[in-house]
């Protein structure tokens, strides 16, 4: 299977907004209202699908969220598709998509985290398609800090994308978006950058996949979430896995990492990346005790404390790209080229 990357998004491009899992209820209408406006700003056109709403958990019955969703990813007219966020339940989705109307077509652009990573991993690694795990619409509006790009940039970009750590990040929370629905500016109010587990640097490079520890666990055993498979065909590259934890504990993160270990997910790992985390500790152990235990074993540098994910800021992570990761001395950063 080669891989196949979107093309570069430019001024004019239309962009589809569909809710693979959870909707917008009605009090973030304005933020909602307020990333479309961003969008525009950048000589962007934006598509609302029908799938946008809250009946429950999901935007809509899974039957119509699958069609929806790939009705924009098959539309030629459309040339990025980004979910409003991520949500619960996506998974139900994923045996309900045309696959194969999805292999004819060309690939488009789908942007998000969490739980819009089973998406663009399952895309990435059935059918080759590049993925871009980075903010989602509701996120669009921020602009990233000095060292960071917005994904907008990283998907429009032709040529090498470096990346490097601003040493900030957010220390708990997200905004208000109901208080203040336009919202542009992170509050970035702690410090601290990227470390080699164990100490050391890294310089390695590998073809970029991974997403959501939570959502990840589910799909590794089953054909949508086959990283295994991609990492046998690109043996000779070697894979660079990132991984993050939303908000399970320690226990559960452990568990489910060495479930990921014990399916393959790091047999042709150069290199594995841990975005930093808001989860919480427990007394008996720590996050990083969670990743020490299932991963502390693995011959490849484990990069901790990684901007990726849901703590502020979010370094945008195209699926299939080659990247090199370097961590030395000063200098942490990543490149990506597809």
């Amino acid at each position: 299977m080669s891989l196949r990357f979107p093309r570069p998004l430019r001024p004019g491009d239309r962009i589809g907004v569909t809710a693979p899992s959870a909707g917008v209820q009605p009090s973030m209408r304005g933020r909602l209202d307020a990333a479309v406006a961003a969008l525009g700003e950048r000589g962007l056109e934006v598509v609302l699908g029908e799938c946008l709403g809250t009946p429950g958990v999901t935007s809509a019955p899974k039957e119509q969220r699958a069609a929806e969703l790939t009705a924009m990813l098959c539309d030629p007219t459309i040339a990025a598709v980004v979910p409003p966020w991520g949500g619960e339940l996506g998974i139900d989705l994923l045996d309900l998509l045309d696959w194969a109307a999805l292999e004819r077509a060309e690939p488009t652009w789908l942007v998000g985290f969490s739980d819009t990573s089973l998406l663009l991993v399952a895309l990435t690694t059935r059918l080759g398609w590049g993925t871009l795990h980075g903010a989602n619409l509701m996120d669009t509006p921020y602009d990233p800090p000095a060292g960071l790009s917005h994904w907008v940039d990283v998907a429009s970009a032709t040529g090498p994308v470096t990346q490097r750590s601003p040493g900030r990040y957010r220390t708990s929370g997200w905004d208000d978006y109901e208080a203040d629905p336009g919202v542009r500016t992170m509050t970035l109010d702690g410090t601290g950058t990227w470390s080699v587990l164990g100490g050391g640097g890294a310089d390695v490079t590998g073809r970029l996949v991974g997403g959501c520890v939570e959502i990840m666990g589910p799909i590794a055993g089953t054909p949508y979430g086959d990283v295994p498979a991609f990492g046998r065909e690109h043996a000779d590259e070697g894979l660079v896995v990132y991984l993050e934890a939303c908000e399970d504990g320690p226990f559960t993160i452990a568990r489910t990492l060495h479930g990921l270990r014990l399916a393959g997910w790091f047999d042709h790992a150069n290199a594995v990346l841990v975005g930093r985390t808001a989860a919480p500790d427990h007394p008996e152990m720590s996050q990083r005790e969670a990743v020490v235990d299932a991963l502390g074993g693995l011959d490849v540098p484990v990069v901790l404390d990684v901007d990726l994910g849901h703590v502020q800021p979010q370094a945008p992570l195209v699926n299939g790209a080659r990247a090199r990761v370097v961590v030395d001395g000063d200098r942490h950063e990543i490149t990506q080229e597809w």
